[in-house]
């Protein structure tokens, strides 16, 4: 049999409130005092409250949603990134409303304005589409997560010392030339200066390199495709030098590896590898790769934290919105496996 379904005026008659008073628990706890707060709180638990969502949204505004736009699921950052986010539940107790942005401008504009209209509190985005200065006029909270964030609280990777790492470390593996695989990334782009560590290590110690920047797809079949045609290249330019190859991402890399695997059966001297993110494929390849590692827990709780803070800051009778943009940076890690020495 279903319970009875327990209303204000239960709840007043419980505690010898009023409704008014029970309505201002719900919807503006502050506005009573702790002792009094805490008798209600212990009727609803003993009356068997179920809090109707629905009904403190239309009466508060405040949906307890987060909005997600992120630009794609088959690079494996950004589906292990999402993970970690979806995960946050139990800490922080919003709810997460997720887009998938690959469609260009005119869809994730559509996007934007639906979780608008369901009043996020709030909203995460790691898509390049929209620019920091254009996703401010939405005037809710918002964090970017390894993206131009001119206008907008962000949190990256520390990428230069990132690229730093793994250009190092192919340097002391004794490599006869370096190869960095890529696109094109604008410089107001945190990951651009994965590229710029990489020039400047190799100019620094005298290392032959090669930039190989193009389009690289924008599926998994089309990504394999380009990097297919990327290692083809590479084994027909240098075939008797010991190649370094650092990668924009694990997925780049993983997807090379087999490649060589399906051509040498092992991953023979003339490569070195290193991959960029420590998503969970470098660890599950079927040679481990060495992967500078963003620490993508940290990342995903550190941006919700500087969300929440600044939603936090909203709910408040007088709110002070951030003057200007909070930028935070998180040490990258390198990890060493067994695509280096």
């Amino acid at each position: 049999m279903a319970k009875k379904k327990v209303t204000f005026a239960d709840i007043a008659a419980y505690t010898n409130f009023s409704k008014t008073t029970i309505s201002r628990y719900f919807n503006n706890p502050d506005s009573l005092t702790l002792e009094n707060q805490e008798k209600i709180a212990a009727a609803l638990e003993e009356l068997g409250y179920q809090e109707n969502k629905l009904a403190k949204v239309l009466a508060n505004g405040k949906s307890e949603f987060v909005g997600i736009i992120i630009p794609n699921l088959y690079l494996h950052y950004y589906s292990e990134i999402l993970n970690q986010l979806l995960s946050s539940y139990s800490k922080f107790g919003y709810k997460f409303l997720v887009f998938v942005s690959n469609d260009g401008r005119e869809r994730e504009q559509q996007y934007i304005n639906e979780l608008l209209a369901y009043k996020i509190e709030g909203l995460i985005i790691l898509s390049h589409t929209f620019s920091s200065a254009e996703l401010a006029k939405c005037n809710i909270p918002i964090v970017a997560i390894e993206r131009e964030a001119e206008h907008i609280c962000s949190v990256d990777t520390d990428n230069y010392m990132g690229g730093l790492q793994a250009t190092s470390l192919l340097i002391r593996n004794h490599c006869d030339i370096l190869i960095h695989i890529n696109v094109p990334v604008p410089e107001n782009v945190p990951a651009h200066n994965r590229i710029t560590a990489f020039e400047d290590t190799c100019q620094k110690y005298h290392v032959p390199y090669e930039l190989m920047l193009g389009d690289l797809g924008s599926t998994y079949e089309t990504t394999f495709d380009r990097i297919k045609e990327t290692f083809e290249t590479i084994e027909e330019k240098y075939p008797d030098r010991k190649k370094g190859i650092f990668f924009a991402n694990d997925t780049y890399a993983n997807i090379f590896l087999n490649l060589i695997i399906q051509k040498y059966g092992h991953l023979p001297e003339q490569y070195r590898l290193v991959g960029f993110d420590n998503s969970p494929i470098a660890n599950e390849a079927i040679v481990p790769i060495t992967t500078i590692g963003q620490q993508i827990d940290k990342i995903a709780e550190t941006a919700l934290e500087l969300l929440v803070s600044q939603m936090d800051e909203m709910k408040k009778r007088k709110p002070s919105p951030l003057k200007t943009p909070v930028h935070k940076q998180i040490t990258p890690v390198l990890i060493r496996r067994k695509t280096t020495d």
